[in-house]
């Protein structure tokens, strides 16, 4: 029997298999369709010929998004990137045509998943996961699955700049609009890659960030946070050793700060996280 673990992306979906849920076979990528109907078709494609015509046992998956309360559609997508995908069944539609059942999660949650079970969450027990790229989200994991909530979990909207002396009237004043890629393109009118590393705008995001953070461990107490998106892991970036050095500033003798550490799955962690959803669930 197969296990298919998929991530649909707002630009990119990703369908694997796994037969031990230790490890999965080399992803199938292809542009994410812009209806659901069409994406559910080309997953199942997917699935069926990564499976080999043996039976599946279980599928998982993150997709972009506010999810339902039983997580098996979307029904928001606030990037806008995924419209065609909102109030639809996905679950109920890959479940019809796979024959098993299918566990959706938000894909920042998903991710967190990930690294908490196999990548740079490993060993602790609470685990917060930030992805800082276009926008700003994450999620806190607890002994490897996504802690409980109402709403989920929307770190990136946090007000930060209270009296808009950083961004100026007419723009929310959030640690997404701080730090983001799209925020950064937007105040410095070029792409944050055409930005050299030893620009000093990047310990400035890097502060920014630190204040964002301070409000995390204060809120969730977490063991580790694990940074993760092109704005932290890519080049240029955002530097750990500075978003380190100004947690600790931000937080003084509050507490102590957590390990601060890289995000390790690059593009799969949304993959390993469906994995270890199938782990806990199958």
């Amino acid at each position: 029997m197969s296990y298919i673990v998929f991530d649909i992306g707002g630009t990119k979906t990703r369908v694997a298999a796994s037969d031990d849920l230790r490890s999965f076979t080399e992803p199938v990528k292809f542009d994410t369709p812009t209806t659901c109907q069409a994406g559910v078709a080309e997953i199942v494609k997917h699935a069926k010929h990564l499976s080999g015509g043996a039976d599946i046992r279980g599928v998982a998956g993150g997709i972009r998004g506010i999810l339902n309360d039983d997580k098996t559609s979307m029904v928001r997508d606030p990037g806008k990137a995924l419209t065609g995908w909102e109030e639809e069944p996905l679950a109920e539609l890959l479940q019809k045509e796979l024959g098993t059942t299918v566990y959706l999660e938000n894909d920042a949650a998903i991710v967190g998943v990930g690294e908490a079970m196999y990548g740079a969450g490993q060993g602790s027990e609470i685990v917060v996961y930030l992805t800082v790229s276009t926008g700003v989200g994450g999620a806190k994991i607890e002994n490897g699955m996504v802690d409980v909530y109402a709403y989920g979990f929307e770190p990136g909207h946090q007000i930060l700049d209270v009296d808009n002396t950083v961004l100026g009237e007419g723009v929310d004043p959030t640690l997404e609009n701080l730090v983001s890629g799209t925020a950064l393109e937007n105040r410095m009118g070029v792409k944050p890659y055409d930005i050299p590393q030893d620009d000093a705008v990047w310990d400035q995001l890097a502060r920014y960030l630190a204040e964002g953070l301070r409000n995390t461990i204060l809120y969730w107490s977490p063991d580790v946070i694990v940074l993760g998106g092109s704005m932290i892991v890519g080049d240029p970036r955002i530097l750990l050793a500075d978003i380190q050095r100004h947690t600790n500033e931000a937080l003084g003798d509050i507490v102590p700060c957590p390990l601060l550490k890289d995000a390790e799955l690059g593009d799969f962690g949304g993959l390993y996280g469906a994995m270890g959803i199938l782990n806990q669930k199958v």
